[in-house]
């Protein structure tokens, strides 16, 4: 059958049913992925550590009484670990997130839409501190903003 579309169809096509396919594998092997980019683990976690290092002690973030004794209740290192995991597989490392679900996590802290964007602004200066260039920064915010719905809960 494939002799019978060469001829009728020319090499060309051939080339291009077979080889496409092989080609574009190819091509997306080469891309480096998010988790890549970003130089791996180590410079994830400082970044990280970085952001929990200003967020926590936010005081517009700490007015709300929900989020204020939830930073009183959970260490910093265990933030900085479940949110250093969750940011290396969502940028396609290897680790795997075992942390809970993103709604269940926040659910309690009446979180409102002016601080999700005061966190959003932190974690912003974080990624410009470290000079995470403008297209992860992109797509680290992209990531971010996929979890809006399940955080914000408060209006």
């Amino acid at each position: 059958m494939l002799h019978a579309i060469a001829r009728s169809s020319g090499v060309a096509l051939v080339a291009l049913l077979l080889g496409a396919p092989t080609a574009w594998a190819e091509d997306a092997a080469a891309q480096p992925t998010l988790y890549e980019r970003l130089g791996g683990l180590a410079p994830i976690t400082v970044v990280v550590s970085d952001f929990i290092d200003v967020l926590v002690p936010d005081p517009q973030l700490n007015a709300n009484p929900a989020i204020d004794e939830a930073r009183k209740r959970v260490p910093a290192p265990y933030l900085k670990y479940r949110v250093s995991s969750m940011v290396c597989a969502a940028t396609g490392g290897p680790c795997i997130y075992q942390g809970r679900g993103m709604k269940e996590t926040h659910a309690a802290l009446n979180i409102s839409p002016s601080e999700w964007e005061r966190m959003v602004e932190l974690f912003k200066e974080v990624l410009a501190k470290h000079q995470v260039p403008a297209a992860e920064q992109q797509e680290l915010l992209a990531i971010v903003d996929s979890t809006r719905g399940d955080i914000v809960t408060s209006r």
